[in-house]
């Protein structure tokens, strides 16, 4: 078996006013490093990360000794026109109504579409997989955005939920485990053993 700690990025700045950060380079805000300094997380031997920032920053804090891989694959969804805008600034753009009225289906205006965006995702997490059993890797992380947790968990998380089923917050997510036989035999599925949760103190 695989474990793998699928782990979102901490709190940006843009991610405390509820904006769409998708290409936008943004570091980690204040709160967020505070979020994620001196927890304790399990040890791996491997992290997987995202190349934006953000991602970068995570992972530096949560496993400061562990060796990083990029997957480009891994980047948040390009938002086109919506990115770096909230709901209230973009409630009265008729792009945006079309978008919401599509149940979330149609490309972001001058970006990319969800389904692109989601085979994108779960392409990088195979080559990852594939990494992992090649390389003998049995403890690893990924560093990465909510919409690459949610894409991958929709496509391979047991029990099965829809994309947005899999939300997490910042600095949250979930450890699931892969029987590599039944990978090898494109029986994908990815076993949830527990939610990675950000204990604040009180």
């Amino acid at each position: 078996m695989i474990k793998i700690a699928l782990i979102r990025h901490g709190k940006t700045y843009g991610n405390t006013f509820g904006r769409y950060i998708g290409v936008t380079d943004e570091p980690l805000c204040e709160e967020g490093i505070q979020q994620l300094s001196n927890r304790t997380m399990d040890t791996v031997e491997l992290v997987f990360v995202s190349p934006m920032t953000r991602c970068i920053q995570s992972a530096q804090l949560l496993y400061p000794y562990a060796r990083r891989i990029q997957i480009p694959e891994f980047r948040e969804c390009n938002f086109g026109d919506f990115e770096n805008k909230n709901y209230q600034e973009l409630q009265t753009n008729p792009e945006y109504q079309k978008w919401v009225d599509s149940m979330a289906t149609l490309a972001f205006p001058n970006g990319e579409s969800p389904e692109a965006f989601k085979r994108r995702c779960v392409d990088g997490f195979d080559k990852m997989v594939d990494t992992c059993i090649r390389r003998h890797y049995k403890n690893v992380a990924c560093v990465v955005h909510g919409g690459t947790i949610m894409s991958i968990m929709e496509q391979y998380g047991m029990p099965a939920r829809d994309y947005y089923g899999w939300q997490v917050a910042n600095g949250c997510g979930y450890h699931i485990c892969i029987s590599e036989r039944n990978w090898k035999m494109g029986r994908r599925e990815a076993f949830m053993e527990s939610e990675i949760r950000l204990e604040l103190p009180e």
